[in-house]
């Protein structure tokens, strides 16, 4: 097939038994005929086969994507069309939604209601950025004399995207809409725990009219696809969400090329409520803010610090709101908390509860796995709230990835500030108050790429997502994030009537 011919699909159901990878337009077995399972986190039980890609898949895919970029029309087409295409994606994507929000639950066990938020903003991002697309261009520069300078944004090429398995649709989306709105071409690689819907979204891309090579999906090892793409030299960015020790793999690997790189990593976020804020506004924020997604986000704000005035009231509330929340049927509406991912992160999250205890913290809520009923064989823990800690213990300091927040006293505004920048994550934060004054000058000290005030929410399209010190660099979600996938070309021109000389010779 054509690397620039518009590629048409038949549709096929989202739910099936078997999911190829995509390359070059095609939906294909892996060249070793491999395949892994993947299963439903809330009840333990298989939800379908994948192909998995080996490096030689790893190397077509490249091999696609360099040629649809190279010698391809896509980043030729006019803006307007791009932009047509990237509408047509969302409005294939909200045609098929209740079908999107089924397969991302059964893949991530996570509650109805968190699905839906996401394959919601998966969507509007493509309409986003299909709008913020016309308005991306260059600059005209004043200069003296008879000079006269422009600029250009051209894509930066063929980029690899590796996403996480805790928004394993939203990410793609926020990584595959603004690199093929510029121009580029994309090799997405996706978490092996929950590929299903990425390689849905490939397939959606190809009917919406994205050219074959353009869009490329390879699940399979990071060990082997993740660090084949890259190190390879055809790849010309790397975009990464995940853990930050990964993240530093990727920067290492990655400038061996001087490939651009986007990370967005790790977070341990605090959340400040001051003894002003609306006390039962701030307890609601502040349990979403720990238990969506079952805690399982890089911007869970899993560090909680309550003034001393209210701490009592505080904790109360929380404490009991907390043991309300419910578990079980994902697709209940009325299911709060769902799934953790699988039996590895169960454990890793139960260590590092058990490590608190032994540390001499407070279990005020939660604190083991849980067992609800008809779900007994999944991965499930209960919503925990820990006190009496301090900055030493692990679970103060360490991300957890899961339904687990640390919560702790602060006399002033001062210490706040000091507490919640004691850290080497710098991702996500809240603060909580009535004075704004205050809640600007807290915002404008803390440490973190993002800061929300009264309010439980990070991320809407058209809002910068991304972090300080070890949460990584570079920013998503925003207009801005077109500039990570263009480079800026400068040309300058003379139109003066006189040749120039400068040596004088």
């Amino acid at each position: 097939m054509s690397t620039t011919q518009e590629t048409k699909v038949e549709q096929e159901a989202i739910k099936r038994d078997f999911y190829h990878l995509i390359i070059n337009g095609e939906k294909v077995k892996g060249s070793k005929d491999e395949t892994f399972k993947t299963y439903n986190p809330a009840t333990g039980e298989l939800v379908a086969e994948v192909a998995k890609a080996s490096q030689e898949d790893t190397e077509k895919a490249i091999a696609a994507a360099r040629e649809a970029f190279d010698n391809g029309k896509w980043k030729k087409y006019p803006i307007g069309r791009r932009a047509q295409v990237l509408n047509r994606i969302a409005a294939i994507m909200r045609s098929r939604f209740n079908e999107l929000v089924e397969l991302e639950i059964l893949d991530t066990g996570k509650s109805l209601q968190a699905a839906q938020g996401q394959v919601s903003q998966a969507i509007e991002d493509f309409e986003f950025y299909a709008g913020a697309l016309v308005g991306h261009r260059g600059a005209v520069n004043n200069m003296p004399g008879q000079f006269h300078n422009y600029t250009e944004k051209e894509p930066v090429g063929v980029c690899a995207q590796i996403t996480p398995w805790n928004y394993p649709l939203m990410m793609a989306a926020w990584k595959i809409a603004p690199a093929i709105a510029v121009g580029c071409s994309v090799i997405v690689k996706p978490a092996s725990l929950t590929p299903l819907t990425t390689i849905i979204l490939g397939e959606i891309c190809l009917e919406a009219g994205v050219p074959a090579g353009v869009v490329n999906i390879v699940p399979g090892s990071g060990s082997e696809v993740g660090n084949y793409l890259v190190e390879h030299p055809k790849v010309d960015k790397v975009a990464f969400t995940g853990s930050t020790p990964i993240g530093k793999d990727i920067m290492a690997k990655a400038s061996q090329t001087l490939k651009r790189v986007t990370l967005e990593l790790g977070g341990k976020s605090p959340n400040l409520v001051f003894e002003d804020a609306d006390i039962d506004a701030a307890v609601d924020g502040s349990l979403f803010g720990i238990f969506y997604n079952t805690g399982q986000s890089c911007e869970a704000r899993s560090r909680l610090y309550v003034h001393e005035d209210i701490y009592d009231e505080f904790v109360s509330k929380f404490v009991e709101k907390t043991k309300k929340l419910k578990l079980g049927n994902p697709f209940d509406k009325e299911t709060h908390v769902g799934a953790v991912i699988d039996q590895g992160q169960l454990d890793t999250v139960d260590g590092y509860v058990q490590s608190a205890i032994k540390e001499g913290a407070e279990i005020l809520a939660g604190g083991k796995q849980a067992h609800p009923e008809g779900f007994e064989k999944g991965f499930w823990y209960e919503p925990t709230v820990i006190a009496n800690v301090n900055h030493d213990m692990t679970v103060v300091k360490e991300e957890i990835f899961g339904p687990v927040v640390v919560i702790m006293k602060f006399k002033d505004e001062k210490e706040a500030i000091k507490l919640a920048n004691d850290t080497e994550f710098g991702l996500g934060s809240a603060v909580w108050s009535k004075d704004g004054a205050r809640a600007t000058r807290v915002a404008n000290q803390i440490q973190a790429g993002i800061v929300m005030i009264n309010c439980p929410f990070s991320a809407f399209p058209g809002t910068p997502f991304g972090g300080y010190k070890q949460s990584g660099f570079g920013r998503e979600l925003c207009i801005e994030t077109l500039d990570l996938y263009t480079e800026t070309k400068s040309i300058i021109s003379y139109y003066g009537s006189r040749p120039i000389n400068p040596l004088g010779v």
